[in-house]
């Protein structure tokens, strides 16, 4: 993609920011006037090739491209066409039924002429005649609005969608579905795939031949995708047509629920599932082959259900699917196991940030590869080429290519020496009993002949290693005395103090031992990997070891940190029907440490002492600032009601798919922060917020839960239509500045919190807000007021910035241990 068009994309988003602030948003604002521009496209084309226009003719004439942005006219004027071409195209049979249905609750959210004047004049950069670059341009605006968070809920880093297609390798031939598909970036990826597979490049054999007009006409036709949110079915539509598929086959359906398409197969599964369920479960019918209500399982089952019998699949996965213990769990996993399943890719668990840290997995399928072989392989990826924090920074460590030939080997019967690489046989993987598919499980056995420094079992540098134990607690003298007793809350990364206290009856009547300073603890059960360095003589509850190190072979924090690093691979050893658990003498035969000489280990530990001390320091002020205002007593006190509009919303009727889709975002209570922000929201159409009892709550107004979750506040950042359990306050006039409401309002959220009442369903009545009182100090000091929590609120931000860059450098210096 060219800067030129790069920067008419960020253009437009930046003219629309101030009136459009929500991501989502600014994509279907963007999306109605390209797809209105490109009609006009491709009406001036058909006329200069001596055709006749077949978009903007009869009473659509007026609304032609050329005549809105005609100079001569004002933006008033312009806007006026604008707003009423929205709307005439949705009911115009003249337009293709994709196009209507696109402009269906399109609307203008804002009543600015300047601005749509600005936008607009970006828009017209762009021309129909460059389909590629529209097509990129397009890809490049969801790529934005996913970094920044809100969209990030339905978009999967394009890294990665290659990276699966690449491995999954579909051809021509092949019927793809992605059955949750979003964006459409799945399928997007893959047509592009196919394209370079016939395009001449990188093909030193001359073996490639360019699709014919009617092999690309049937490639067109073999592309499939799901989606049950009609405003995610309405941007992939966009994505497909604006990579030159004309009828692009997205569906609105519900994958899970619905079974009109049960008896479609596929030759190629590409898919990002949802990983959430909803509360109850999903409701679903008998057709799956195990029955469960969590829509992860479901969604595999589905692959595995819909593949042809040559078929293959990539599927991204939560870390649930890999190793819990829920018994549709279990036997998905050893369905997979014994029909399909060839490999597992483990991801890093920030791939997803910032708007998830995740861990997942992918799953990948070929029925033919995984009948002929006896082994699963498992494929750790570490780096994926981007910094594993909230801002996914470019970084030069990325394992995706090694990954890559690793599979394609596998996939021609190669195996690969590597330590990113174990193949394990089905056999070992049926004996575990609970069919974990965690490569870490399987990983101890992996050659590090060629690390760094020595490489050792963990037993090799313990002295002493033990469960510990819990008296009797119907014998009361037994507790209370002045020995420290560990349980899981009190492990911290150095240990002072424990919350309970044993007697030296209570000691000696139980298995519980007192271990000396400087033994390292680790919970290896219930709460598994959690560690801390005892810094006076401390007993443990059971599930909780000590571990008395060799100090001529290894120093106890650097074995400390060494159990930090490793905390996923100790969980997954983990054994046990009902409470998962790791025994001490199994830990000290498979942890494999490093163990350079007692100097460069004294260097690493100051070192990553060094980082903690920030981390530490950091996470103290990010947890422990608030927003604090030094009330006056002489400060007029009024009652919310006399300076603030208060009101509550509705909720449109879920049965009614018309009320949703829409342009209009809709808040619940599950979209507030702890921090007082909206993090999301649903979208709602014209009629179902017409049809509802929901209301607007403008922008800069402050918003509270004065229903069921009460207590939390925040302030719209954007137009929000609200729901029934939501109550906002809107300033009446030029006397309260709308975020000193939105800080004051911590008090008001706290009574709330204090007065809310019933049965069930526990809340304040919205005549108990409007005579809440606040105090109200002349604008002037309200906005100093504001204006010094905000300078707070950046360092407080700069510390959260702080804490990822130093957690990134602790796991950087730890992995260099690993490295040859």
């Amino acid at each position: 993609m060219n800067t030129e068009t790069k920067r008419h994309i960020d253009a437009a988003r930046q003219v629309l920011v101030g009136v459009v602030p929500n991501p989502t948003s600014q994509i279907d604002q963007i999306t109605n006037a390209l797809i209105y521009k490109f009609m006009d496209d491709m009406d001036q084309s058909a006329i200069k090739q001596g055709g006749d226009p077949s978009f903007f003719i009869g009473n659509l004439e007026q609304y032609a491209w050329t005549r809105l942005m005609d100079t001569r006219i004002g933006n008033q004027e312009r806007m006026n066409i604008y707003s009423d071409a929205l709307v005439k195209f949705s009911e115009s049979k003249q337009l293709p039924q994709l196009f209507r249905e696109i402009f269906k609750s399109a609307f203008l959210p804002y009543r600015s002429p300047e601005v749509l004047g600005l936008f607009l004049k970006e828009i017209d950069y762009f021309d129909y005649s460059h389909p590629e670059e529209l097509g990129n341009a397009y890809e490049y605006l969801l790529s934005i609005m996913s970094s920044q968070g809100d969209a990030g809920q339905f978009r999967t880093p394009r890294h990665i969608i290659d990276f699966m297609v690449d491995v999954v390798d579909p051809t021509m031939e092949d019927k793809v579905l992605d059955p949750a598909c979003g964006t459409g970036g799945f399928l997007v990826s893959t047509y592009k795939h196919i394209l370079g597979q016939h395009d001449g490049k990188d093909d030193p054999r001359k073996k490639e031949k360019p699709l014919t007009p009617d092999q690309r006409k049937n490639l067109m036709g073999n592309f499939e995708g799901y989606d049950i949110d009609p405003g995610m079915v309405r941007i992939a539509q966009v994505n497909m047509y604006l990579h030159q598929f004309k009828n692009p086959k997205i569906y609105n359906y519900d994958t899970l629920s619905m079974e009109e398409r049960w008896s479609d197969k596929f030759s190629v599964i590409l898919a990002n599932p949802p990983f959430m369920s909803p509360k109850g479960g999903v409701s679903t019918h008998t057709k799956f082959s195990i029955q469960s209500t969590r829509s992860e399982v479901l969604f595999v089952d589905y692959i595995m259900n819909h593949l042809r019998p040559q078929g293959r699949a990539g599927i991204i996965v939560p870390e649930g699917i890999i190793f819990q213990s829920g018994t549709a769990h279990k036997q998905l996993r050893k369905n997979l196991v014994e029909d399909g399943l060839y490999a597992v890719v483990s991801l890093p668990s920030g791939v997803f940030q910032p708007y998830s840290g995740v861990k997942t997995s992918i799953l990948l399928f070929n029925n033919e590869l995984a009948k002929k072989s006896k082994e699963i392989l498992f494929v750790k990826i570490e780096n994926d080429g981007f910094d594993l924090g909230a801002t996914k920074r470019p970084i030069n460590k990325n394992d995706l290519p090694e990954a890559l030939d690793i599979l394609n080997k596998w996939k021609n019967g190669k195996k690969t020496d590597s330590t990113k690489a174990v193949y394990v046989e089905k056999i070992k993987i049926v004996e575990s009993g609970d069919y974990n598919l965690s490569g870490d499980r399987y990983r101890v056995t992996a050659d590090y002949s060629n690390a760094k420094w020595p490489m050792v079992e963990l037993g090799e540098v313990v002295v002493d290693m033990k469960d510990g134990g819990t008296p009797s607690r119907s014998k009361a003298e037994y507790f209370g005395g002045n020995i420290n007793w560990a349980v899981v809350k009190d492990i911290e990364s150095e240990i002072y103090n424990t919350k309970e206290k044993l007697t030296e009856a209570g000691l000696k009547n139980s298995s519980a031992k007192v271990w000396p300073i400087d033994s390292v603890i680790i919970s290896l059960g219930a709460t598994i990997g959690n560690v801390g360095i005892a810094k006076v003589p401390v007993a443990t509850k059971q599930g909780l070891s000590g571990i008395i190190v060799d100090k001529e072979k290894i120093i106890p924090r650097y074995l400390y940190y060494i159990l930090v690093d490793r905390k996923e691979f100790i969980q997954s050893q983990a054994n046990g029907a009902s409470i998962k658990e790791v025994r001490p003498s199994k830990l000290q035969k498979i942890l494999i440490i490093p163990l350079p000489p007692l100097e460069i280990q004294e260097q690493i530990v100051k070192e990553l002492d060094g980082y903690q001390k920030i981390i530490i320091s950091a996470k103290q002020i990010v947890s422990n600032w608030k927003p604090m205002i030094d009330i006056d007593p002489e400060w007029e006190k009024v009652k919310l009601g006399e300076v603030c509009d208060v009101f509550g919303g509705g909720t449109p009727s879920r049965s009614e798919e018309k009320y949703w889709g829409g342009n209009i975002p809709w808040l619940s209570a599950r979209y507030f922060s702890d921090d007082h922000r909206i993090k999301g929201s649903e979208m709602i159409t014209e009629k179902g917020l017409k049809n509802s009892s929901s209301k607007i709550a403008p922008k800069g107004s402050t918003i509270l839960i004065t229903r069921v979750s009460v207590g939390k506040f925040a302030i719209a950042d954007q137009d929000y239509a609200i729901n029934q359990d939501l109550t906002a306050l809107v300033s009446k006039g030029k006397n309260l500045d709308s975020k000193y409401l939105w800080l004051i309002s911590e008090i008001v959220a706290e009574r709330v919190k204090d007065n809310a009442v019933g049965v069930g369903v526990t809340g304040v009545t919205r005549d108990f807000v409007v005579n809440q009182e606040i105090p109200l100090p002349p604008l002037t000091i309200q906005k100093q007021i504001v204006e010094r929590i905000e300078s707070e609120r950046t360092l407080v931000e700069g510390n959260k910035k702080l804490i990822e860059i130093y957690e990134q450098k602790t796991k950087d210096t730890l992995l260099k241990l690993w490295e040859e």
